[in-house]
């Protein structure tokens, strides 16, 4: 693979860090809903933006299934409409596994600008979905989730990829 300039060669991901983070996801969002903000609009999700990362970084390993359980799970323990975020999630994995080679030639706070078509797509499946069974709209605040998960991306990205950038055997002798 031809490696832009300035890009540091990143060692294997393990699968175990990539399935932790996704449950340590799933539980801060539902931390955060209960008990910092509730289930605000203007608030972002931070399984998406994880699932996202992951999607794009290990397409193999985290695609579309994963986020249609992870979907799943959301529209069970919020208790509205099932399959709501379910369907949400699968769009967003998608389109992120649609990107995902262009995304990574960009650096990241250039990602966080072509991330944000993704979430604010994602954003405006859930909010056609409420409607049509009925629910009330969110209100403007809607608009400010996928302008929060877009400032997060560079801030998850730096704390997802640390893992890969050590050296397995650091030492003076070796440049890597």
């Amino acid at each position: 693979m031809i490696m832009r300039p300035g890009q540091r060669l990143l060692m294997p991901v393990n699968p175990g860090f990539v399935w932790l983070t996704l449950v340590l996801a799933l539980l801060a969002h539902m931390l955060l809903n209960m008990l910092l903000w509730g289930r605000e609009a203007w608030a972002p999700d931070l399984l998406s933006i994880v699932l996202v990362f992951w999607t794009v970084h290990q397409t193999r390993r985290v695609g579309m299934g994963v986020a249609f359980v992870a979907g799943l799970l959301v529209d069970v323990y919020q208790g509205g409409l099932l399959g709501q975020h379910a369907l949400a999630y699968v769009v967003l994995s998608y389109l992120a596994i649609m990107v995902h080679r262009r995304l990574r030639w960009f650096s990241v706070r250039d990602q966080a600008l072509q991330v944000f078509p993704l979430f604010a797509l994602a954003h405006t499946v859930e909010v056609l979905l409420t409607l049509l069974v009925g629910g009330g709209f969110p209100g403007g605040w809607v608009l400010l989730a996928p302008v929060a998960e877009a400032l997060l991306w560079p801030l998850l990205s730096l704390v997802l990829l640390a893992p890969q950038r050590r050296a397995p055997d650091p030492d003076e002798n070796r440049p890597l």
